[in-house]
């Protein structure tokens, strides 16, 4: 399943950090963020519990860089 998640974030970097932390949380199968359009792709693994692997999302995220927001 995929879902598109609005973000903010204010730099190529931090959109690259926040990708990468995203794409290693455990469900996650793949993530994409566009620094332009400020949105993340994420495809969850099927059965996923997107809302407890979404938590755990954004808390990696948050460690990755503190410029950057996601919106649920």
């Amino acid at each position: 399943m995929k879902k598109v998640y609005k973000i903010e974030v204010d730099c190529p970097s931090c959109a690259a950090k926040m990708e990468n932390a995203a794409a290693k949380t455990q469900g996650v199968r793949s993530a994409v963020v566009n620094f332009m359009m400020q949105k993340m792709v994420l495809e969850f693994d099927d059965g996923a519990d997107v809302a407890g692997i979404m938590a755990q999302v954004v808390k990696n995220c948050r460690k990755a860089t503190r410029d950057g927001e996601i919106f649920l």
